[in-house]
């Protein structure tokens, strides 16, 4: 079994419920670690992030509680979720510099264009992703998918962090209709982002959340994805990107499964010595 999750939402961003509950329900699951992961703050009007400095603080420190009132029970992990949006969000080396954190997963939820608009590819609303696609990007959807990979490449090129969230996020309500993940082009992106992520040693996380709320066929990155990375010796982590703390372990082992058939044989977890490999079975 794999028994540890490393990307969790708690009411202090999006999330459902306070970080003890997580704690408890990781137990009640049986896994060994819990890392929380809050989307760091963006100072920009919105519904997802932790909202000021006074709320990132006081995460902190009820992170670093629990980690000591479980110690020996599960470890406990303080982390960001950070956003990555070029010349808007704050340089990640300010986060581990500010708060102490243990790690850091760069994801990008918000795509920018020329003008310096955001694109949200987030959240279950399909409209809301065609509205932006169209308001955004003229409905180009060969330049909004571009402009995304880009953006995720200038995040690894950049910052300092140790796992890429999501990477094919962007594929989650186009559901086939405005691309196909075997267009050429497609390929040519993820294949560029992928050949960065090897040169920078990143960890890719392997993230559940699409297939059990039922808003992908297929993990984030899906299959194709993965057998170029497995190809390329690119590590990865497992991670359900909970929101809810019944979420916490929820198709851990079935996609250490599908990372077996794939080829792999080891994956990465976090623990107090940093990022190490350990079997998938």
């Amino acid at each position: 079994m794999f028994r540890h999750n490393f990307h969790t939402h708690t009411s202090y961003c999006d999330g459902s419920s306070n970080p003890e509950e997580y704690v408890l329900a990781a137990l009640n699951a049986g896994l060994e670690s819990i890392g929380f992961s809050g989307h760091a703050p963006v100072f920009f009007e919105n519904n997802f992030a932790i909202r000021d400095k006074k709320d990132l603080v006081e995460y902190c420190r009820e992170i670093d509680k629990l980690k000591e009132k479980y110690r020996g029970k599960i470890n406990v992990y303080l982390a960001l979720e950070a956003d990555f949006i070029p010349g808007v969000t704050l340089d990640f080396k300010h986060f581990f510099d500010e708060y102490k954190l243990e790690y850091i997963i760069g994801s990008v939820h918000l795509v920018i264009n020329e003008k310096k608009a955001l694109w949200f590819i987030e959240g279950p609303l399909r409209d809301s992703w065609e509205k932006g696609l169209e308001l955004e990007f003229g409905g180009d959807i060969r330049k909004a998918v571009g402009a995304y990979y880009t953006q995720i490449n200038k995040m690894i090129e950049s910052q300092q962090f140790d796992v890429i969230g999501h990477l094919d996020k962007i594929k989650m309500q186009n559901q086939d209709e405005y691309f196909r993940e075997t267009d050429a082009w497609y390929i040519k992106l993820f294949m560029e982002t992928l050949e960065l992520a090897k040169a920078r040693d990143c960890i890719i996380e392997v993230n559940t959340r699409g297939l059990y709320k039922r808003r992908s066929n297929d993990l984030f990155p899906g299959e194709m994805i993965l057998e170029e990375m497995h190809k390329m010796n690119i590590p990865v982590t497992i991670s359900s990107d909970a929101h809810k703390p019944e979420e916490v372990g929820l198709l851990l082992n079935e996609t250490a499964e599908a990372l077996l058939n794939i080829g792999y044989r080891e994956v990465y977890i976090f623990s107090s010595g940093g990022w190490r490999s350990i079997p998938l079975f």
